[in-house]
């Protein structure tokens, strides 16, 4: 191999690594798909991979040409879209549809295209993501109606992030307290009836890093220890930013506006829950960026992690219903990588963010803090950790009965 072969096709992998890493990829993924890329190059390769820094060790069969690259990187966002479409770029240079110079210009087409979904849209999926979070609950309309109107103004500052480093670094707590004070001055001043914890929390739900936990435990499952500590230390850092910043806005808001007594509403209907789970799952579609030829696969996803778990959950606990459910999900999402031969991630992560217990751990803070909970909620601390543990071992049995064709 020339110097030039190899300095393209290294090249190629390193960029490759850093943007499936910044689409969010798991850490035992990335390596497994690299070093399959790699090795179908001809190279022998060696990949060190976290949510912070990157390793790639390549060199050819003999040691003539050897090349060492770490890079520091920001941890990854769940981009699906641009993920498929990369994961398509390498199918098709493996495939010989497309030589080494071909695939990088495909890639930087790909690094440098525009959003799939406008502002507007994706405002009205943060609406939808708060609402749907608070009918799944099962509380009342009038928590889901005050939680969708106050998640369109968390994501007014989200916008507001992406122009001032300032906002972005205080971004998650300050939020929080937004949300918080707003909902104190609305249960005061325009509707006694909504639970004011539960809709904070609806709120910032899509700040909430319960996906985030369950992939640094599934990392650490996966042996991978730096990466999966790292993943679950700085959920748990964002976890603890939310909710200070929601208990700081909840102080200063019964200090500004007082407070009123509760009235109960109405509690929602059963049947509300399976509307709020195709409008979560729609939401998410958007707020992932997923490629709209994925939509129906990736809301079947979420269907089938809520079917699966209520219906094991009715037989035996909450537990177990979510390892069945998460099962189903892994088997779905590997069912789609052989069909489509796109990433099974692609699917899974619907199914695992309807089960994901990240609100629970949440509501243990508040219960474990404040000394009462705002929902429902016994031995709150003992079901986060079996389910957590429940949705890891689900989807390792998963992969067991029907492993995915590719590694990604």
């Amino acid at each position: 191999m020339n110097s030039a072969t190899f300095t393209q096709k290294r090249k190629f992998i390193v960029r490759l690594g850093k943007m499936l890493h910044k689409y969010g990829t798991p850490a035992y993924r990335l390596e497994a798909h690299l070093m399959e890329v790699a090795t179908h190059l001809g190279l022998k390769s060696s990949f060190v991979m976290s949510p912070t820094s990157v390793t790639f060790v390549i060199w050819t069969e003999g040691h003539e040409e050897e090349y060492t690259h770490v890079a520091r990187v920001d941890p990854g966002d769940h981009d699906l879209g641009s993920l498929a479409d990369t994961d398509d770029v390498v199918n098709r240079m493996l495939a010989g549809e497309l030589d080494i110079s071909e695939a990088e210009r495909c890639l930087e087409a790909i690094a440098t295209q525009k959003p799939p979904y406008n502002r507007f849209l994706t405002g009205i999926a943060f609406a939808m993501s708060g609402g749907a979070f608070a009918m799944l609950m099962g509380t009342s309309w009038n928590d889901v109606l005050w939680s969708a109107i106050l998640s369109s103004v968390v994501y007014l500052f989200v916008l507001w992030s992406t122009r001032s480093r300032r906002v972005s670094h205080m971004l998650e707590p300050l939020v929080a307290i937004v949300s918080a004070l707003l909902a104190c001055g609305i249960s005061v001043h325009l509707d006694a009836q909504i639970n004011i914890r539960l809709v904070v929390l609806s709120s910032i739900i899509v700040f909430i890093p319960g996906l985030a936990l369950a992939l640094g435990f599934a990392e650490l499952s996966a042996r991978h220890l730096v990466s999966g500590t790292a993943r679950v230390m700085d959920a748990l850092m964002l976890l603890f930013k939310l909710y200070f910043g929601a208990f700081i806005g909840i102080a200063l808001g019964f200090a500004l506006f007082g407070q009123t007594d509760f009235i109960q509403p109405e509690p929602l209907p059963k049947w509300s829950a399976w509307l709020a789970v195709f409008a979560l799952c729609s939401s998410l579609l958007i707020i992932f960026r997923t490629k709209m030829r994925h939509a129906s696969w990736s809301i079947a996803s979420g269907f089938i992690a809520f079917a699966a778990s209520m219906s094991a959950a009715a037989y035996f606990d909450y537990a177990m219903g979510t390892f069945i459910g998460a099962f189903a999900v892994g088997v779905f999402s590997n069912f789609f990588n052989r069909m489509v031969n796109a990433p099974a991630s692609i699917v899974a992560m619907q199914g695992l963010i309807v089960l994901v217990p990240g609100s629970k751990t949440y509501i243990g803070l508040n219960s474990l803090i404040e000394g009462q909970s705002f929902v429902v909620a016994d031995h709150i601390g003992q079901q986060t950790f079996l389910i957590f543990m429940s949705l890891i071992a689900g989807l390792i049995f998963a992969n067991v009965a029907l492993p995915p064709k590719k590694s990604l």
